[in-house]
């Protein structure tokens, strides 16, 4: 992003954008009872209420109403997103690509799904408005942040399944991410890039200068450390500084680490997500929070600083939803990044050269000519 004098005035910047992430695929319903959505109703309904509290995307991961785990079945996926289609008709559907990493039991390691599984989230019918695209395989240890405190009273507060959860691997290889924003593309799905530091995003940008993608750059970074960007704010800086001027970017972290964040990406007229996939507290110990109390909190940070909260309308425009790009010079025009290299050509690159003078405006006649006299 690049800043200039005014960019830190709040009419300056552009409405947050509250991601809700209220499914908590880490939890079973006993973690969390007052607050883990079960049955379809109180899935539809945790979405309503997230909504009127201020959040625009939705991060969606299904619950199986019977068995109350995180489920894998697609069928439910499209259950579930033709009911919020109804529902919350404004809300941006973005489903998790991750699908479900708790792991089936408590001697095996927490795991993502393999690539043909998360292939089919193209396929999804209805569809959703986005999914996540993890860029770049990387350690994914989310207890590394934490202490037994964050986990409490939690099935995950045992020392079996903290190491479950530490050795996490994010498995996203090339074979997978070219393929899968290929299929995203195909279907008319967003992708929204989830990404773990800058090396990531350094991806991103090769796949556009290749020619692999083409369209809107927006997504998400994961300060979960472990192998990821951890809770040092100079690296959360440096990320701001590194993301192009015309990306849409999402921060979030962990547990009670996600409040000084959110309050700092909100200052910097950055988006933030809320809700119990990443946190279960209140800033101070001791105290939980509802997905619905946390994305209160985002929209009371923003209002102190006279930001404005993002409506349904806002996001989509934000977010360019629905809008592709056909070439790779298009996307980083966009983008607001120099083009490729070409052949024999040294310095830095800029656009097709003028010189640089504005023309004067042209008077023509009706048809369009040019006046006598007038040029």
């Amino acid at each position: 992003m690049y800043f200039t004098d005014d960019s830190l005035l709040p009419e300056n910047q552009d409405p947050l954008i509250i991601t809700a992430a209220p499914y908590g695929p880490v939890w079973l319903p006993s973690d969390y009872p007052e607050d883990i959505a079960l049955t379809w109703d109180q899935q539809v309904q945790k979405a309503v209420d997230c909504y009127n509290a201020g959040a625009t995307i939705l991060h969606i991961h299904v619950r199986d109403p019977k068995t109350g785990k995180i489920s894998k079945n697609f069928k439910e996926y499209g259950e579930l997103i033709g009911r919020l289609r109804e529902a919350v008709p404004k809300m941006i559907l973005q489903v998790g690509g991750s699908i479900s990493f708790s792991p089936p039991d408590d001697h095996s390691k927490a795991q993502w799904q393999g690539y043909d599984t998360r292939h089919m989230l193209a396929e999804l019918d209805p569809k959703p408005d986005q999914v996540t695209v993890a860029i770049g395989s990387c350690q994914w240890d989310i207890t590394s942040l934490t202490t037994m405190e964050d986990w409490a009273n939690t099935h995950v507060a045992t020392e079996e399944m903290l190491w479950a959860f530490s050795n996490m691997v994010v498995d996203a290889t090339p074979d997978f991410y070219i393929e899968h924003l290929k299929r995203l593309r195909q279907h008319g799905i967003q992708p929204y890039f989830a990404l773990a530091h800058i090396h990531s995003l350094e991806i991103v940008e090769r796949l556009i200068r290749r020619g692999l993608y083409m369209g809107p750059v927006n997504g998400f970074f994961s300060m979960g450390g472990g192998g990821s960007c951890g809770a040092n704010p100079f690296d959360w800086m440096e990320l701001v500084r590194r993301t192009p001027h015309g990306s849409v970017f999402t921060y979030q972290s962990v547990h009670r680490l996600s409040h000084p964040l959110a309050a700092m990406m909100i200052a910097l007229g950055q988006h933030t997500r809320a809700g119990i996939e990443e946190n279960l507290w209140d800033s101070t110990k001791g105290k939980r929070l509802t997905s619905v109390q946390m994305i209160e909190k985002h929209v009371r940070i923003a209002n102190e600083l006279g930001r404005k909260v993002a409506t349904g309308d806002d996001a989509r425009r934000i977010l360019k939803i629905g809008t592709w790009y056909n070439s790779t010079e298009e996307t980083l025009q966009n983008l607001g990044l120099p083009p490729n290299r070409q052949t024999g050509q040294t310095g830095f690159i800029g656009y097709p050269a003028t010189d640089g003078k504005l023309r004067t405006m042209q008077m023509a006649g009706s048809d369009g000519h040019p006046l006598v006299g007038e040029l």
